[in-house]
């Protein structure tokens, strides 16, 4: 622990010199993102006709819906993750041997990788905030410093998750040719119950059920709805309580599925 604690900082440092590097693929990463834009357009022409009633009454508007997907489009920057697409790149190429060499444990170096792009994210959620002020939507944000703070926990928690899970798909590939179609159908389902494409109250009452038993509204959802709609604070706890129970859940996952795969690996010889 001592010894990663203390590579940590040029860890971090050669990641961010990475983002820097290859700042023309960050962009299109970020192009790649922008279907929350396309939806708050779609939503909002729907809107200008009558407000869109959720299955829990709630009533969204043309600034509801404004809101909500420049929430999404804020929190989505910042909980991503692309640990699965190094994995499967580095199995297949044999460079995973050099990094299973090193000191430091590789789950923890794909995570400062992540973690130390975050400036270059941050680049791109900035005028995001600005456009959030001059559409006049900030109402719809909260203002009490508690929520913040709930947010803040619930954003650490939401990228865990979205990590973890890139992880324990990633080592997949250690045990098949490769994992990237796992992630497809992962992403898929992501986009459907997360809230990326539409708020989850516009699900009927059955499938909003569903979804609240799924990880993937713990990925964005919480976050965005804390952003946005808002809370009570126990209902709020409860709500970080189980995107906690997901962590630890993926977690056990994620690092049972890299100790026999990096096992397997081996013994082929990688």
């Amino acid at each position: 622990m001592f010894r990663t604690l203390r590579a940590m900082p040029t860890i971090l440092r050669v990641g961010l010199a990475e983002a820097i590097a290859y700042r023309a693929e960050m962009f299109v990463w970020v192009l790649s993102t922008t279907m929350p834009m396309i939806m708050m357009m779609l939503w909002t022409a729907v809107a200008q006709f009558a407000p869109v009633v959720a299955s829990n009454g709630r009533q969204y508007g043309t600034p509801g819906f404004v809101a909500y997907f420049l929430a999404v489009f804020i929190v989505r920057q910042l909980v991503s993750s692309w640990a699965a697409w190094e994995i499967n790149f580095e199995v297949r190429q044999g460079t995973l041997a050099m990094r299973l060499l090193r000191p430091i444990h590789p789950i923890v170096s794909y995570a400062a990788g992540n973690v130390a792009a975050m400036p270059m994210r941050f680049v791109i959620v900035i005028p995001i905030v600005i456009i959030v002020f001059a559409a006049g939507v900030q109402d719809h944000f909260p203002h009490d410093v508690t929520t913040w703070a709930c947010w803040a926990v619930s954003m650490l928690l939401g990228w865990l998750v979205t990590f973890l899970a890139n992880v324990a798909i990633g080592a997949l590939s250690l045990f098949m040719e490769q994992s990237i179609k796992v992630m497809d159908v992962w992403l898929a389902a992501f986009f459907v119950f997360s809230g990326y494409l539409f708020p989850p109250d516009l699900f009927p009452g059955w499938l909003k059920v569903v979804a609240d038993w799924l990880p993937f509204r713990y990925q964005l959802g919480v976050p965005v709805e804390l952003l946005t709609t808002g809370h009570a604070l126990d209902e709020t706890l409860n709500l970080l309580a189980r995107q906690a129970g997901w962590v630890a859940a993926m977690g056990v996952l994620c690092v049972s599925l890299w100790s026999v795969g990096v096992r397997r690996f081996q013994a082929f010889g990688g």
